[in-house]
């Protein structure tokens, strides 16, 4: 299956240096892969709260399962 077709797969971003991202981590958000705030009324996990090191486009994790958090690492092909 192409990351095309894969609900999970991850979503480019161009990251600004020094920007504080909210990376969900519970799959409610409908904004993903950021959070909007949707885990505090499912009672889920909070977001994952991260400063961007550089200017950079990066491809965030959808399906939750990467090691390398808020990063892809291939885990939805899996």
């Amino acid at each position: 299956m192409s990351d095309t077709n894969n609900k999970f797969a991850p979503v480019a971003v161009e990251l600004e240096k020094d920007k504080k991202y909210k990376w969900c981590t519970c799959s409610h958000s409908s904004v993903q892969p950021f959070c909007d705030g949707s885990h505090k009324a499912e009672n889920a996990t909070p977001p994952l709260v991260f400063i961007a090191e550089e200017d950079k486009k990066a491809h965030l994790c959808t399906c939750k399962l990467t090691k390398n958090p808020p990063f892809c690492d291939g885990t939805h092909k899996l």
